[in-house]
C-alpha cells in the first residue's frame, strides 16, 4: 500500500527488491558456474586431446628412397604414419605418500588401453606407465615408485640416463648415469630421451636442482625437481606408441645368440 500511494516509497521498496533479486541471482550464478566447471573441464579436456594427436611429432615419415622392386604404399599425401595416439582419462584414485605410489584412471582396455601406454600431465609433463587394465579402469605406476624408471636426456647437451625416484620428496627425482663430460648446470631441463619405447621423446620431466659428484666414479647424479604435480591430478593423457611392440622385439635378448 506504502509503495503504491507514495512515490518516495515505491522507489525505496523498489530498489530493495532490485537489491536482494540481485543477490538472489549472483548466488545462484556462483553456485551454477561451480558445478558447471566439471563439465567445462571435460570439455577442455577433449579438445586438448584433440590438438595434441595433430602434433607433427606424433608422426613418422615414411623412408621412400628404394622404390625398385619394392610395393611403396602411400599413407597420405604426406607420405607419414601416425606414431603416438593421445587418449584422455579422468583420475579416480591417486597415492603418493608411499614407497610405491599408483593412479587409477577410468579408461581401459574397451576404450582402447593397452598395458605399457604412458601416462602424461595435460602441460606435457610425465606421471608414469600403465601396468594393469581391466575393461573401463588402467592402473599406473607413478613416476613416484621405487620401481620406476625412464630413460632421460639432458635438453642442453642431449647426454642420456635414467630417471628414478628414492622414495624420499615427492618434488624430487633422480637422474642417474650422466657423464662426467656432460657438465650439466643447475637449472638445466630434464627431458625424456629417444631411446624409451614407451614416452614420446623430449616430453619435460624436470630441472636440475643439484649436482651429485663421486670421485671413484666417471658418473654423475643428479638431483631433479619434478614437474609434474602429483597432489592435484585429474586428468592425464594416456599415450599409445604404435610401434612399441616392433622396438621391443628387436631389444629384446636372442635366446640363440651365439
Amino acid at each position: 500500500m506504502l509503495s503504491s500511494y507514495s512515490k518516495s516509497h515505491e522507489v525505496f521498496f523498489g530498489t530493495w527488491t532490485n537489491q536482494v533479486a540481485g543477490n538472489v541471482n549472483q548466488y545462484y550464478n556462483n553456485w551454477a558456474y561451480f558445478f558447471d566447471l566439471k563439465e567445462t573441464n571435460a570439455k577442455l579436456v577433449a579438445e586438448n586431446v584433440t590438438l595434441r594427436n595433430q602434433l607433427a611429432q606424433n608422426f613418422v615419415s615414411i623412408d621412400t628412397s628404394k622404390k625398385l622392386g619394392t610395393l611403396v604404399l602411400r599413407k597420405d599425401s604426406m607420405e607419414v604414419v601416425r606414431k603416438f595416439f593421445y587418449y584422455p582419462a579422468k583420475v579416480v584414485g591417486n597415492t603418493f605418500t608411499l614407497q610405491k605410489n599408483y593412479i587409477w584412471v577410468e579408461r581401459g582396455a574397451k576404450q582402447g588401453i593397452k598395458k605399457d601406454m604412458v601416462a602424461i600431465n595435460p602441460d606435457g609433463s610425465i606421471v608414469g606407465i600403465v601396468i594393469e587394465v581391466n575393461d573401463n579402469y588402467s592402473k599406473i605406476m607413478s613416476l613416484l615408485h621405487r620401481n620406476s624408471k625412464v630413460s632421460a636426456m639432458l635438453k642442453r647437451d642431449k647426454i642420456a640416463g635414467s630417471i628414478e625416484w628414492d622414495g624420499s620428496d615427492p618434488y624430487t627425482l633422480v637422474l642417474k648415469n650422466i657423464s662426467k663430460s656432460a657438465a650439466p648446470k643447475i637449472g638445466d631441463t630434464v627431458l625424456t630421451s629417444p631411446y624409451s619405447s614407451n614416452f614420446p621423446p623430449q616430453l619435460m620431466i624436470g630441472k636440475v636442482m643439484s649436482i651429485v659428484k663421486d670421485p671413484s666414479s666417471n658418473f654423475l647424479t643428479l638431483n631433479v625437481k619434478a614437474a609434474t604435480n602429483f597432489f592435484n591430478l585429474e586428468y592425464v593423457y594416456l599415450v599409445e606408441n604404435k610401434r612399441m611392440d616392433e622396438q621391443k622385439q628387436l631389444e629384446k635378448p636372442e635366446a640363440n645368440n651365439e
